[in-house]
């Protein structure tokens, strides 16, 4: 969760206009009427991806399973399409795929916005916080951001407050003994909590975003918390480090044997560390000062998983789809900002490093339906399949020739596109927007146009599945060792698919696209 200063209206006036908004959206949604039939159909508007009706949102918050739902809380601004006013957004799914928006959650209150933050299911009611039999309490914890004196919004303070929910996460009760750990220092925040089953207890991974550490520390009952240890400065230390999590992620090929994953925001990407976490402290496997990257691409940001999922269940990752450098002056409306798509993670050892590997939930097949399906071609030039869309998934195989380029441009119209493409010379997958059309909106976003990774081909194929979805495209190399998530704007009309090559060599292999359908 990143900061940016704003002039805030009184504690009494936002009161008034969050009960307000809760209200009347409220209502929208249980008269019938929900929020489908009146928003969804926008410029720009993701089908697939998850975004609020109305207003700007950033970090995925609150991630949880709980009785058969999937709960997604999310920094969301009531007010307006711009980054302010931080209270936490919710809806609830069934698959992860089709989502149900509830009215606001969390909301700002008293001076205190609520900042990233993590939700458990206290089973054992460590917190004692269920007062009836057969009560299991949903606890959120999060960074109360607090501002004492609204003209000074950069003298803030932060701290960890948690809430409480008896009925599913239906209605919040906020913590009276709040905050329940504070340092005393600014840049303290997004703290992500999860039960250690082994020595029964509570940990909290934060990050000093500053400093560029994080800290561990551990609870018995979700309310005192004393340090076990820290990690860091390792890896990318440039930029602030937000929104951190610790998980553990299987291995490919050896059943019942997992790796922890450390898993931060630097700023404006992502970076992880594979190892070994004790109960106490984390010890990275990898190069210590080797960078690894979830996405390569400018628009993945803040992403953390899933707690409390059932027995068996392979870790579930969901990300923002968006940057900082230009996230506040996209050019949507009535809402600003996208979820990606959630993610299955996995370990590979390639070479001596542990790769994360991130694969779209199988799921999503079920919106699908077949427009194309070729086995293979060559072209040198460009070759159109006759597709004109702006909401598919495609997959294909390409067989580069030899010190060709290869690959796919979308959104295309006339001179416009994106393009992607692998370059047999340099060894590198490219994803290049320079050429995409409305990039006037903000000075910074045509200065990150092209974006590349190191790939290798596995069996002389580069492997690609590709989802776009109007304004958000995500690209998955060789089965999630690469990921791209990247934003463009065009118009309705540049909706045009285009396959190109250099080389007469290079072929494209099993290729298929699929229109998605709206799951709004």
């Amino acid at each position: 969760m990143k900061f940016h200063s704003k002039s805030l209206r009184s504690t009494k006036a936002r009161k008034t206009c969050i009960h307000l908004l809760i209200f009347l959206f409220f209502c929208q949604v249980v008269s019938g009427q929900p929020p489908k039939y009146r928003y969804y159909k926008e410029p720009f508007r993701p089908q697939f991806h998850f975004t609020p009706p109305i207003q700007w949102t950033n970090d995925p918050n609150g991630l949880v399973w709980f009785n058969g739902q999937y709960h997604l809380f999310y920094q969301y601004n009531p007010f307006g399409n711009r980054w302010g006013h931080m209270s936490w957004g919710h809806a609830i799914s069934s698959d992860l795929i089709h989502w149900q928006h509830l009215p606001v959650a969390i909301p700002e209150a008293d001076s205190v916005m609520i900042f990233s933050g993590s939700c458990v299911v206290d089973k054992n009611n460590t917190g004692g916080f269920a007062d009836k039999n057969g009560q299991v309490p949903m606890v959120a914890i999060y960074t109360g951001h607090i501002i004492a004196n609204p003209k000074l919004p950069d003298d803030y303070h932060q701290a960890q407050y948690i809430a409480y929910s008896l009925d599913s996460g239906k209605s919040w009760t906020k913590y009276s003994g709040n905050p329940v750990l504070d340092i005393h220092k600014k840049d303290f925040r997004d703290p992500k909590v999860f039960w250690y089953e082994p020595e029964k207890k509570w940990v909290m991974i934060l990050v000093l975003p500053n400093e560029h550490k994080c800290q561990f520390y551990a609870s018995p009952n979700l309310k005192t918390w004393n340090l076990l240890s820290e990690f860091g400065p390792a890896g990318d230390s440039t930029q602030i480090w937000e929104c951190p999590d610790l998980l553990q992620v299987p291995v490919e090929g050896n059943s019942g044997n997992s790796k922890w994953v450390l898993t931060h925001s630097t700023q404006f990407t992502m970076q992880y560390f594979v190892g070994n976490f004790d109960g106490t402290k984390f010890v990275n496997e990898n190069p210590a000062q080797k960078i690894f990257r979830p996405d390569q691409g400018p628009d993945f940001y803040a992403a953390i998983t899933y707690n409390n999922l059932p027995e068996g269940s392979q870790p579930v990752f969901l990300g923002w789809a968006n940057s900082w450098r230009y996230a506040n002056d996209i050019p949507t409306y009535p809402w600003k900002s996208a979820m990606a798509l959630p993610r299955n993670l996995s370990l590979r050892k390639v070479d001596s490093d542990w790769i994360l590997i991130q694969k779209p939930l199988q799921k999503l097949e079920s919106l699908r339906k077949l427009v194309f399906k070729q086995d293979s071609f060559s072209s040198k030039r460009q070759y159109d399949p006759g597709v004109k869309s702006m909401q598919f998934e495609m997959e294909l195989k390409i067989a580069p020739g030899k010190e060709s380029i290869a690959g796919v441009r979308i959104a295309k119209k006339a001179e416009h596109y994106l393009e992607m493409g692998y370059d047999q010379k340099t060894g590198e997958f490219y994803v290049d927007r320079s050429r995409s059309e409305h990039q006037a909106f903000n000075h910074e976003f045509d200065k990150f146009g092209r974006f590349s990774a190191k790939v290798r081909p596995i069996n002389g194929l580069i492997n690609l599945q590709v989802f776009i979805d109007k304004s958000v495209i995500e690209i998955y190399v060789n089965g999630g060792e690469t990921v791209f998530t990247i934003q463009i704007f065009p118009n309705d009309d540049a909706n045009g698919i285009e396959f190109f090559s250099s080389s007469s060599d290079a072929k494209f292999l099993n290729i298929k696209i699929w229109e998605l359908s709206s799951i709004w």
